[in-house]
């Protein structure tokens, strides 16, 4: 099959330089809104890999995000709000940048290029064929993740993408390539915009779902948010008072006590 970049295709707009602000903000929103929709096409394929990323973890595997740019950003932006959301390790969904912990606040040049740097990251991981490894490249065409997922088929580790082009060089490394077709970018090419509000989206998808069926939600509650701020204290306090039927000091004392709100309610029933 021909690989066509539509992420590289001419905007749907021109002249933008000539357009008020309502027309900028409008078209741009109007752009936004075809983005759920192409997420919405790609669930099948995002469901294949929870499915076997929730039989992974449970198996004591871990999940690498790898990316480049604003796609690697966006995969340590997921990783690091596992462990507050859902109470899980920090080592148990990683996130990786090609260029390290520089390329998260400034881009660091060539870094994407590189044919061995990915493999040399995910090995201080000691990664295994318990873990799953997505690439993130909303190109589908950065060497920096295509070798890196080549070098995990090499040794039986499962492989996912997020890309936004069909029948990538990326999709055709991956056991379990998901494609989102959002279209030319409302400035050309800025894979930022529509590309990565897509890749945000499944993300969303992948990790939350992940968690749900590894029984970290309680109804529709996140029972194992660590309390690590006033917000996150209140809103365990609500649940607790809610769901026993106390008052806020009552709720307040079980969770100093117990730590979260899982272990509250555990405790505060037996």
């Amino acid at each position: 099959m021909t690989f066509i970049k539509i992420t590289e295709q001419d905007s749907n707009y021109n002249h933008l330089e000539k357009m008020t602000v309502h027309e900028l903000l409008t078209n741009i929103n109007n752009e936004d809104q075809t983005v759920a929709f192409a997420v919405q096409k790609s669930i099948p394929q995002i469901e294949k890999l929870v499915l076997q990323t929730v039989e992974k973890l449970k198996n004591g595997g871990r999940i690498f995000y790898l990316g480049a740019g604003t796609s690697g950003r966006l995969g340590i932006l997921d990783a690091s709000e596992c462990p507050p959301t859902f109470g899980v390790p920090h080592e148990l969904v990683i996130g990786l940048i090609a260029g390290g912990d520089t390329a998260i606040r400034k881009a660091v040049e060539f870094a994407e290029d590189s044919t061995t740097q990915g493999w040399e990251d995910l090995q201080k991981f000691s990664v295994s064929t318990n873990d799953v490894v997505i690439g993130l490249a909303a190109s589908g065409t950065t060497p920096y993740v295509i070798s890196t997922l080549q070098k995990c088929n090499e040794h039986n580790i499962t492989t996912s993408c997020i890309t936004c082009n069909k029948n990538s060089p990326l999709a055709a490394v991956s056991k379990f390539p998901i494609e989102v077709i959002v279209g030319p970018e409302f400035v050309t090419g800025s894979s930022r915009m529509k590309a990565g509000t897509a890749q945000k989206l499944v993300l969303n998808m992948i990790s939350t779902s992940t968690m749900i069926q590894l029984g970290k939600i309680k109804g529709n509650k996140m029972v194992d948010m660590q309390l690590s701020n006033n917000k996150l204290v209140e809103r365990g306090e609500k649940m607790l008072m809610n769901e026993l039927q106390i008052n806020r000091k009552e709720a307040n004392e079980l969770l100093k006590k117990y730590g979260n709100v899982r272990n509250a309610l555990l405790n505060y029933k037996k």
